[in-house]
């Protein structure tokens, strides 16, 4: 029972260490509908947006949040703190931070324009 329980404790806390681990994001900031539906084209037209930058920020407005969509891999990221991305709208960006997996919302440190 004690090897069960001690098992479980480092299983644990295992795991609560791999989902604190920073990681970098490489994608497109967006508005979570927008980076769900993989583009603005929808929402450009409804937002009477001419940008993709526009596009975010109106839909943001209207109380959507920031999302980073990875076009790789097509998943969507939520974003905790808007503040820190709102500069980056509609662009291609670097971030470092962590995803909290059973929040899905990743959490940025840092963030830059990507290359």
């Amino acid at each position: 029972m004690k090897l069960a329980l001690s098992l479980t404790i480092v299983l644990l806390g295992s795991s609560l260490l791999f989902a604190q681990k920073e990681t970098t994001f490489e994608g497109d900031i967006m508005d979570k509908q927008c980076a769900q539906m993989g583009s603005h084209e929808n929402m450009m037209e409804a937002q009477h947006a001419k940008t993709a930058k526009e596009c975010t920020l109106a839909c943001v407005k209207s109380g959507d949040s920031f999302a980073l969509l990875d076009p790789s891999s097509k998943k969507v990221y939520v974003i905790e703190d808007g503040k820190k991305v709102r500069p980056f709208a509609g662009q291609r960006v670097r971030i470092t931070g962590k995803y909290d997996q059973d929040a899905q919302i990743l959490h940025v440190k840092t963030i830059s324009a990507a290359k």
